[in-house]
């Protein structure tokens, strides 16, 4: 059974965005990758598969390895998502603050 992955539900895990950092600075094998958290190794592994899944990571073989590294298209997909809702809070934000200075200088 093949199942349609969520970007977003990918990145609601804190174990998956901590592993995005990790290989966001460089490629490393699954062991690697492992090696920084208290999980099994199959645990790991799924993690890899679900962001493989959503294309947010690539896999390259080298020799016997498998290296998982990032996929900036796929990130800038997200980033592309979320840049409307992030100018629109730091607009709000703006406008707070603008009431807020209006207000104390009233004091």
């Amino acid at each position: 059974m093949n199942l349609r992955r969520d970007v977003f539900q990918a990145i609601a895990d804190p174990t998956r965005r901590a592993i995005l950092l990790l290989v966001a600075s460089q490629s490393m094998t699954a062991g690697a990758i492992a090696a920084n958290f208290d999980t099994s190794r199959p645990t790991v592994s799924k993690h890899l598969q679900i962001l493989t899944e959503c294309e947010l990571l690539k896999q390259e073989q080298n020799g016997r390895e498998m290296y998982y590294h990032l996929n900036p298209n796929k990130m800038k997909e997200i980033a592309d998502f979320i840049e409307p809702f992030r100018k629109m809070w730091d607009d709000r934000f703006n406008k707070l603050e603008t009431i807020m200075k209006k207000y104390k200088s009233k004091e």
